[in-house]
């Protein structure tokens, strides 16, 4: 990707200037002093706007390219890249710093999936309902787990654009395409069966260790048996016959001898390593571990890899959302211009280009017929994909959530271990997310 755009000091005193400008009601041309007439609207609809867009770092040629279609389709709005740390966390950490001293230094931001809560309670972000219902955005055509992770109390803070979720990979050699477990049972029966045959050494791998991954897994189990951990209203509800009943699962699974004895242990790296080299003939991962499998430089397995949506509970399929979402920073002194951007990236036309360039899964279900988005990416045409997609569901919409992760990670890490009972990690979890959450 080209260099990013440079932040001279000048521009941005300039930059500054013009809001200063906008807000006072600015001057006539000849500097008279005077407020301006309406004679003077079409001037001042040919002005330039510049837009900050900040955005972690981007190896791919996707943003390079959305700008430029932007750009092309509004030759009024300029924008310019602001590249963030390629650290989620540093980012975070840098987007609070500048929002907390009210900085409008940036307009438009890109936010894990996990952020818009904290940012719209901490009042850093606009709410978007107007500018959606203003333009007749139909939200309806949005994947709905994509769209629920940037809603809160009732408003939408930040659109949708690119969607990640776990899913359920699994060798073709050894499993056919009848045979792809439906359900965690079913999956338990096979891994058991398969372990040991074409040189595997487990039967499925996933990611136990006490961290973000666990949290994300444990979502997915709880989900599949119909339980929530927080509801939609901000209500802690994970003391429920169905989230234990998942999570009970999820023990099953971990203390077997399907999975490695030491799975929790295991973030994405040690699960991926393992199944490409051939060691399982099933894997829970994110949709890179397909173009990792027929990486022919690191995979035993090339071309002997399939998808489908995780194994089903009582209540279907539930897999755990990733991705990133785009907002607007409150304190930016050009809202409607940063909405036409982020309207336009996260529309059909950006998030063709992203998927295109960028290999980007869209978070509109219509572009995965698209044939260039599929000429670019052949993985997405797979059935097994978009179902998979279609199962997302977001981890807790909170405006805490670093806080209520860590809650999760230790009592559940604590429940696989044998510690606790399924039942006391809950209780445990109930009581320490709702002191957590009523500070």
């Amino acid at each position: 990707m080209k260099k990013k755009k440079a932040f001279q000091s000048s521009a941005i005193l300039l930059a500054l200037t013009m809001g200063l400008t906008a807000c006072s009601g600015g001057e006539n041309a000849d500097g008279d002093g005077n407020s301006k007439t309406e004679g003077n609207k079409e001037s001042k609809s040919s002005e330039v706007v510049k837009i900050v867009y900040a955005r972690g770092q981007d190896s791919t040629k996707a943003t390079e390219k959305l700008i430029e279609a932007f750009e092309k389709a509004h030759p009024n709005i300029d924008v310019e890249l602001r590249e963030m740390p390629a650290d989620t966390g540093k980012q975070h950490d840098a987007y609070v710093t500048m929002l907390n001293a009210q900085s409008s230094e940036i307009d438009v931001m890109d936010l894990d999936v996990i952020w818009p809560a904290e940012f719209a309670q901490a009042g850093y972000t606009l709410p978007l309902d107007r500018f959606i219902e203003k333009d007749g955005i139909d939200l309806s055509k949005y994947n709905q787990g994509a769209l629920a992770a940037g809603n809160f109390n009732g408003k939408q803070w930040a659109m949708p654009k690119f969607i990640d979720t776990g899913m359920l990979f699994y060798r073709t050699d050894l499993v056919p395409e009848d045979k792809v477990p439906k359900t965690w049972d079913e999956l338990l029966k096979t891994a058991k069966e398969l372990k040991g045959q074409g040189g595997t050494k487990f039967g499925y791998l996933m990611q136990a260790k006490q961290y973000e991954g666990l949290v994300c897994n444990a979502v997915e189990f709880i989900a599949s048996y119909g339980g929530q951990i927080v509801d939609k209203d901000g209500n802690v509800v994970v003391n429920s016959p169905e989230a234990i009943k998942g999570l009970k699962k999820m023990v099953e699974i971990v203390q077997s001898d399907v999975v490695p004895s030491n799975v929790t242990t295991f973030m994405e790296p040690e699960s991926h390593t393992a199944f490409i080299e051939g060691q399982a003939p099933f894997i829970r991962n994110w949709p890179y571990q397909y173009a990792l499998a027929n990486d022919q430089e690191q995979s035993k397995i090339v071309g002997k890899v399939s998808v489908a949506p995780l194994p089903a509970g009582d209540k279907g399929s539930a897999a755990a959302l990733g991705g990133w979402m785009t907002a607007i920073n409150k304190y930016s002194k050009h809202p409607k211009e940063a909405w036409e951007f982020v309207k336009f990236m996260t529309g059909p036309e950006g998030q063709k280009i992203s998927a295109v360039y960028g290999g980007l899964a869209p978070t509109l279900p219509e572009l995965y017929e698209d044939e260039e988005v599929l000429k670019a990416n052949p993985f997405f045409a797979e059935k097994g994909f978009v179902n998979a997609l279609n199962a997302a569901v977001p981890r807790p919409v909170v405006p805490n959530y670093p806080e209520i992760s860590e809650i999760i990670q230790i009592n559940v890490s604590k429940a696989l271990a044998g510690e606790l009972t399924v039942e006391q990690a809950v209780a445990n979890m109930e009581k320490e997310m709702k002191a957590a959450m009523n500070k």
